[in-house]
């Protein structure tokens, strides 16, 4: 019978090397991270993997899995305890090893295998680690799938009838590039640097745009996994400004960016100016749009107003949905709505056919830019930004918050947002018109200025977004405000970077 999990062990001792340590915020409303020694230990990885072949067989699913893992120094460890986990629950595994987080998505698939385990910690500093799980492709696990694994992870009711088997996928990276490449190469001469921030997607991302007809000039696609320039992470300012650099000194038409595990995308145009996931999202709504009228998509509450407001997506008669923040939840509402693409601000991308099979991939995302360049070859990515109206955002900022604590804090800062409205109140010296409160609370004022708070589904902190279609002043002003009421709880800690 193997051990209950425990919430806590010290390292360097009997116990720590003898039982599971599963620590119980590891799992998070889509997918799971802990911070891998402290809040996990191997033997927990076992247990987690014991847990999702219990889930697995439990809802009905057909007890066969695809795993990989990215490229971290420990990842490749913490996966075959999850394989061994796997294969006492009595799972077949096929492992395809090192890949990106839309390659195993991709094999479920290619290999006909209904359920996925990605060992990543994604775009979390060294020392994070996790598992990205799906047992119903394209969709991955959400809250009610996590909730189900944590209360048979922590309460060791594990199904163990074994029988499990294990067989590693040869090659399995050449079928992943031949789908992306398999297909006309590109009309138009584009230089793009390929900004891989030493992770995972620089063994592929490079080669695949190449192979589509781009010049790439590689950036930091050498895979080491201390990270030596910055973390992968295309949402972060530091990698955004390295990108720009880089597409000044190279005279780039565009610089596109992935994340640690590669589901992510992020783009700076020819003058060396970041453009921001939602704003991706809204041009390449309109590209779409022009080849698929009145389409349908979907976009997190971090996202830009555009989407609403944009008169050229009013003309083509496209709808828009506004939903929750997460990779899992705008998977799922894509297929849900039958929708041609989803987009997160984050930029994790979601395309369903004739683009994608519905799943997010950066490549996929960033050959969708590319496509989209091509069919406009007498513009520039700038030209095309500009026709886009002009509004004034911050970037993602995230201010500490412990994980026991952050969703207590969003639900009263929510409460607090509502009372104000209730009461007639304004908000950066404007009245309340609307707040959202499907995910946090995003409010609105007369002018279109609005700010977002929301709890990270991933990360022990707190989400702060802010958007004026009228000028940086608004945008600030409703900063200034949204800081604010966030500074009323004293739980909350500084930002990882600010405007």
């Amino acid at each position: 019978m193997f051990p209950k999990p425990l919430p806590e062990l010290f390292p360097n001792t009997f116990e720590y090397e003898s039982l599971p340590m599963v620590k119980p915020t590891g799992f998070r409303e889509y997918d799971a991270r802990w911070f891998f020694g402290k809040e996990l230990n191997l033997m927990g990885v076992q247990a987690v993997g014991m847990g999702l072949g219990t889930l697995i067989r439990r809802m009905g699913v057909k007890p066969e899995i695809v795993t990989a893992h990215d490229f971290r120094s420990y990842s490749s460890s913490i996966k075959m305890a999850l394989v061994t986990g796997l294969m006492a629950a009595g799972c077949k595994v096929h492992d395809i090893g090192l890949a990106m987080s839309p390659m195993a998505y991709f094999a479920q698939f290619e290999l006909d295998v209904p359920c996925v385990a990605m060992v990543t910690a994604s775009h979390n500093d060294n020392g994070w680690t996790g598992i990205k799980m799906g047992a119903q492709r394209p969709v991955t696990f959400g809250p009610d799938e996590m909730g189900q694994l944590r209360d048979i992870v922590l309460a060791g009711d594990f199904d163990l009838p074994g029988g499990g088997s294990y067989q590693f996928v040869p090659d399995f990276p050449a079928r992943y590039i031949a789908d992306l490449t398999n297909r006309p190469k590109i009309t138009r001469k584009l230089k793009v640097i390929a900004a891989c921030g030493n992770g995972t997607a620089g063994a592929f991302a490079p080669k695949i745009l190449e192979a589509l007809g781009c010049e790439v000039i590689p950036m930091d696609a050498e895979l080491d996994h201390t990270f030596p320039r910055y973390n992968p992470n295309p949402e972060d300012m530091k990698m955004l400004h390295a990108m720009a650099d880089a597409v000044k000194q190279h005279g780039a038409d565009v610089a596109l960016g992935f994340d640690g595990d590669g589901d992510r995308c992020g783009v700076v145009d020819n003058h060396g100016e970041e453009i921001f996931a939602d704003k991706i999202g809204v041009m390449l709504a309109r590209d779409l749009g022009k080849l698929n009228p009145g389409a349908q998509f979907v976009v997190d509450v971090k996202s830009t107003g555009l989407f609403s407001t944009d008169p050229e997506l009013t003309r083509l008669g496209v709808k828009t949905d506004y939903w929750k923040t997460g990779h899992s939840y705008i998977k799922r509402r894509v297929r849900d709505l039958n929708a041609l693409a989803g987009f997160e601000k984050s930029g994790h991308f979601f395309f369903n056919a004739p683009v994608g099979r519905g799943y997010d991939d950066g490549v996929v995302t960033a050959i969708a830019v590319i496509d989209m360049l091509d069919r406009n070859p007498d513009k520039s990515m700038a030209e095309l930004y500009a026709a886009v109206p002009k509004t004034w955002g911050t970037p993602t900022m995230a201010a500490k918050c412990a994980d026991e604590v952050k969703y207590g804090v969003s639900d009263k800062i929510t409460k607090r947002i509502e009372a104000m409205q209730a009461a007639g109140e304004k908000i950066a010296g404007q009245k309340i018109v609307d707040v959202i409160t499907v995910n946090g609370v995003r409010v609105v004022n007369e002018d279109g200025t609005w700010g977002l708070i929301r709890a990270s589904s991933n990360k022990p902190e707190l989400v702060v977004v802010c958007e004026s279609p009228v000028s940086e002043a608004r945008m600030r002003e409703m900063f200034k405000a949204i800081d604010g009421v966030l500074r009323e709880n004293p739980e909350v800690g500084a930002y990882n970077q600010t405007i």
